[in-house]
């Protein structure tokens, strides 16, 4: 897929570099598994307290999709190990839980990217409809069906699928500016030659609109 192929060029720092708006998923979402890359579209579960409609969305969700779910933020299981072996056997994206998730035993060295609020042993129950594709939070922003979620090292953010293609690129020129303020400062120049800083400290002290940019 040419847009995963591309946000392997970049990351989510340089996305959020290129857009303020965006909205990123609050870092008590720690990832659990040993894979921290996403990059597919929502599917989405909100439950409180119990894991049906988590069973559910793993077995309906077409392949790359990643599970988003509302838990309410409770300290309770909503998936566990056979839920993250099933995810992959149905080639999903990912699961990401605003609630809890547990056997990490096993989870931990995980290749489906994984990521809750919590882990713990006690698990939900599964006598509650859960509901499937409506709009949901997660992480303290809210994730529609479809929107794109993206995730690496430094956490996990949400795009409107609309605008991933121009965010990438814009993200990656971000990238090639840190590249060559790298090189500028690798052979000894500083941050404050390799920034229009000068520029732009007098800019704000005379009022005026400016942003900090790379030389």
């Amino acid at each position: 897929m040419e847009l995963a192929a591309r946000f392997r060029e970049v990351d989510t720092t340089a996305i959020c570099d290129a857009d303020k708006t965006t909205r990123v998923m609050h870092s008590a979402i720690k990832l659990r598994s040993a894979q921290p890359r996403i990059f597919g579209p929502a599917y989405t579960v909100r439950c409180r307290d119990d894991f049906l409609g988590v069973l559910q969305a793993i077995e309906t969700a077409a392949p790359g999709d990643v599970i988003v779910v509302d838990g309410g933020a409770r300290e309770l299981a909503l998936a566990g190990e056979m839920f993250a072996r099933g995810a992959l056997t149905r080639g999903l994206g990912g699961i990401v839980i605003d609630a809890g998730y547990r056997d990490i035993g096993f989870v931990s060295t995980c290749q489906l990217p994984i990521y809750s609020r919590f882990l713990t042993p006690m698990a939900g129950t599964t006598v509650k409809l859960g509901e499937l594709q409506v709009p949901v939070t997660c992480g303290g922003v809210v994730v529609n069906p479809g929107d794109m979620v993206l995730a690496d090292e430094e956490g996990l953010i949400v795009v409107d699928p609309g605008r991933v293609s121009d965010l990438l690129d814009a993200a990656l020129a971000v990238k090639e500016a840190e590249r060559k303020l790298t090189e500028h400062l690798a052979a000894g120049g500083t941050l404050s030659d390799g920034t229009n800083l000068a520029v732009h400290v007098e800019a704000l002290k005379r009022g005026e609109p400016s942003k900090l940019s790379f030389s």
